[in-house]
C-alpha cells in the first residue's frame, strides 16, 4: 500500500532492449548515453528476476526486523571486524549524522585475512557474514538474490561499457574474478521514532552501479546537477538503478555519482527496501578510460568533496567509507587507523 501518490521524475530503461536487433540496440545506447550524462539515475525493467524472489526476499526480511532486539543484537555489526550484520536505527551516520534506519548487511561470504603489519588496511573487509539463528532461510535467500541483482549490475555495467563507446568487457579486468558485492536489507521506521527526517543523509554511492527494490513506501531522493531534488518512488517490477563514484572516477566525471538522500517516513508508517552496491576487486585501481571525443567534451572532471575524498584504489576507498559510516566498529576493531581525535568521535578516513 503506498501512503501517498508520486510521480516518478526518473527515465525508465528496459535492459531486455541491448539484447534486442541490431536497431533496437542501436537506439537503447543512444538513449542510456544520455540518461549516464544527465541523470545517472533509472528505473530498470526487464531484467528477467523472478517476482517470486523478490517477494520472498521482502517478506522475509520484514519477518527479520519483526524479530525482538535481542535477536537481532545477536548479530549486531560492532561484533564483525568486516562491517557484516545488523544496526540498529541511528548507529550508521552520513557526513557525520545519524541516519535513522535499521539494516542488516551482507556481502561476498568469505574468509577472514590474517593481518600483519604490512598487509594492506582494506584486507581486514574479508570475512564472514552474520546470520540470524532465528529465521535460518535468510541466509540461502539473501545469497540467491544477490547473486541474481550480481548479474544484473553487470549487465548494466556492459550496456554502460557499450554506451561510452568501449568493449561490453572493458570493466571486468577490475571487478574479475570476484566484485564487491555489498547487499542491505533496511527498514526505515516512521517519524514518531526518527529524531530527524533523515533516514539517509545526501549522499553518493561508492561502486559502480547500485541496484535498488523498494517496497511500496516513497522516500528516495535525486539531486540533479542544478541542485533539483527529483522524487523516485516505487514503481513495481522495477529496480532503480544508479551509477556510483568507480564510474565517475573512471570517465572523468562524463558519467556522475548523483547526490541522493531518504526522507524519513510520516509517523505510524515504515518503509522497506533491499539496496544491492555492485563494486570493483578490493586490490583494483581505477583507470581513466579514454572515451570517443564526442564524449570526452562532456568530461566534467571528478567531483571534489572536503568531507568525502575519493580514492582511485578501490579497497582504500571502501575501507574509508566504512570507517566513516560505522564509527562503533572502527573503534571497536580498528582503531589503529583512527587518530587519537577520532577514536572519541566519528572516525576520518584514516
Amino acid at each position: 500500500m503506498t501512503i501517498q501518490n508520486i510521480t516518478a521524475q526518473l527515465p525508465f530503461v528496459d535492459i531486455s532492449r541491448f539484447h534486442g536487433s541490431a536497431d533496437e540496440r542501436k537506439a537503447f545506447i543512444e538513449e542510456l548515453k544520455t540518461i549516464l550524462h544527465d541523470h545517472g539515475f533509472f528505473y530498470l525493467t526487464g531484467h528477467g528476476v523472478d517476482p517470486k524472489l523478490i517477494t520472498d526476499v521482502v517478506a522475509t526480511a520484514k519477518r527479520f526486523f519483526a524479530l525482538p532486539l535481542d535477536e537481532k543484537l545477536k548479530i549486531e555489526m560492532v561484533k564483525s571486524p568486516h562491517f557484516r550484520g545488523y544496526n540498529r536505527a541511528g548507529y550508521e551516520r552520513t557526513r557525520g549524522q545519524q541516519d535513522w534506519r535499521e539494516q542488516l548487511d551482507v556481502n561476498t561470504e568469505g574468509e577472514p585475512v590474517e593481518i600483519g603489519p604490512d598487509t594492506p588496511a582494506w584486507k581486514r573487509l574479508f570475512g564472514p557474514n552474520q546470520w540470524p539463528e532465528a529465521i535460518p532461510e535468510l541466509k540461502p535467500l539473501l545469497l540467491a538474490y544477490q547473486a541474481e541483482v550480481t548479474r544484473i549490475g553487470i549487465e548494466v555495467l556492459q550496456a554502460i561499457a557499450v554506451a561510452l563507446g568501449q568493449p561490453e568487457d572493458v570493466f571486468a579486468e577490475i571487478y574479475e574474478p570476484q566484485p564487491s558485492q555489498l547487499l542491505k536489507i533496511i527498514r526505515y521506521p516512521g517519524r514518531e521514532v526518527a529524531e530527524t527526517d533523515q533516514g539517509v543523509g545526501a549522499h553518493k554511492d561508492g561502486g559502480f552501479v547500485t541496484v535498488l527494490l523498494q517496497d511500496t513506501v516513497p522516500g528516495l531522493r535525486v539531486q540533479t546537477e542544478d541542485g533539483v531534488w527529483l522524487q523516485a518512488p516505487p514503481v513495481p517490477g522495477t529496480f532503480v538503478i544508479n551509477t556510483g563514484e568507480l564510474l565517475e572516477l573512471a570517465t572523468n566525471g562524463f558519467v556522475r555519482a548523483d547526490v541522493h538522500d531518504v526522507v524519513a517516513p510520516p509517523a505510524g508508517t515504515e518503509r522497506f527496501s533491499v539496496a544491492f552496491f555492485l563494486g570493483s576487486r578490493y586490490d583494483a585501481t581505477i583507470p581513466v578510460i579514454e572515451l570517443p571525443e564526442n564524449l570526452k567534451r562532456k568530461e566534467r572532471g571528478v567531483s571534489v568533496d572536503p568531507l568525502n575524498p575519493i580514492f582511485r584504489e578501490v579497497g582504500q576507498n571502501h575501507l574509508k567509507s566504512r570507517l566513516r559510516s560505522h564509527p562503533d566498529v572502527a573503534r571497536a576493531h580498528h582503531a589503529d587507523l583512527l587518530t587519537p581525535e577520532d577514536r572519541n568521535a566519528v572516525p576520518s578516513a584514516y
